[in-house]
């Protein structure tokens, strides 16, 4: 089978890379065009691209000329890694020109036609497709995947959800300083300190988590009935989103179901076939200090999402720890799960 041509728009910055490390040697995609702002234009990526990941740049890659952000790409599909200031209008131009664009920008995130997307969570949301396609005109497509933060928790609480029925959840989360891009945090700003704020992070872990575990009805997702109140801080670690979770259920399951309800959590058959869907998606660790990030954020390549400290909660129901691979599960390796979804639902 040939591979499907792909382009990688903002490819020199921490998430681009991200997605040429992660697409080398894919099964079904193969990197053909790289594009990123106009001082990279006309330079080989390996000379545009300071390099931030421990394994070497693709040789084959380095060698690609970096083009233009504009359509005109020799690819059919788009992974964007643009910031959200510039990717609204840049990302719809190209699924106006007939691009299939996976996106893992905000910008489009919360539009009632683009499907926010995580394979295992709701991939029947991408019959939303047919609908953007009509109304705006397009060629081709678009898809999101969430913010970082809310993917890890958004696949927590799926099958929690379907058993128990969430009602309210208290989250504070733990970021990594990976999540603001390079150079990110100003060194002097976050060793020895925790920065309580992250520009309208507590907005999307808030809203995104409804919309994913909405249901699709008349062409539409009417989003989840449950309330998130989150509090985000910038931590001094590297790559591992960490969030304390606090939930209250319509029914209050044992601490022993909702373990099971976890545990037992794998999705579609047509999803667990598909290329970068790790074995188990979620992973409960028994350990009293588990999970850690430098312990835990690369299990199933950085796809897993690890769950630790299941307790009763005093104030609510349950309560646990999540953590989850940033810039690979919530990032780059969610968006090319997504393009995997489209390619076995016939999209691409």
């Amino acid at each position: 089978m040939s591979k499907i041509p792909v382009g990688i728009l903002g490819a020199t910055g921490a998430v681009g890379q991200r997605f040429v490390q992660l697409l080398e040697n894919h099964p079904w995609f193969e990197i053909t065009a790289l594009a990123a702002s106009d001082r990279s234009v006309g330079l080989a990526y390996a000379d545009a691209c300071r390099w931030l990941l421990p394994t070497p740049m693709p040789e084959r890659t380095g060698k690609l000329i970096v083009q233009p952000i504009e359509p005109g790409m020799d690819c059919q599909l788009i992974f964007s890694a643009l910031p959200s200031s510039v990717a609204g209008e840049v990302e719809a131009n190209f699924a106006q020109a007939g691009y299939a664009v996976s996106s893992n920008a905000s910008a489009h995130r919360m539009d009632a036609d683009v499907p926010l997307l995580i394979p295992e969570v709701n991939p029947e949301h991408t019959g939303l497709l047919a609908i953007q396609k009509k109304q705006r005109g397009w060629q081709g497509l678009m898809v999101t995947n969430p913010n970082c933060s809310s993917t890890e928790l958004a696949l927590a609480f799926k099958p929690l959800h379907e058993n128990f029925g969430l009602r309210n959840v208290f989250v504070a989360t733990m970021q990594a300083v990976s999540g603001a891009g390079y150079p990110g945090v100003a060194s002097l700003d976050i060793v020895d300190n925790l920065i309580p704020y992250i520009h309208d992070e507590e907005d999307k872990v808030e809203r995104e988590p409804g919309k994913l575990l909405g249901k699709l009805v008349d062409g539409r997702v009417i989003a989840a009935d449950f309330v998130v109140s989150a509090q985000c801080n910038r931590v001094a670690v590297r790559e591992g989103h960490t969030a304390c979770v606090a939930i209250q259920f319509h029914e209050k399951p044992a601490v022993d179901a909702v373990i099971a309800a976890l545990t037992s959590f794998r999705g579609t058959e047509e999803v667990a076939a598909l290329p970068s869907t790790p074995r188990l998606p979620l992973v409960v660790h028994r350990q009293p200090d588990r999970p850690q990030p430098i312990l835990d954020r690369d299990a199933g390549n950085g796809m897993v999402v690890n769950i630790g400290r299941v307790r009763p909660d005093p104030l609510f129901d349950i309560k646990f720890v999540v953590l989850g691979h940033n810039t690979v599960r919530g990032a780059a390796g969610c968006a090319i799960h997504n393009a995997e979804l489209l390619k076995v639902q016939g999209w691409l």
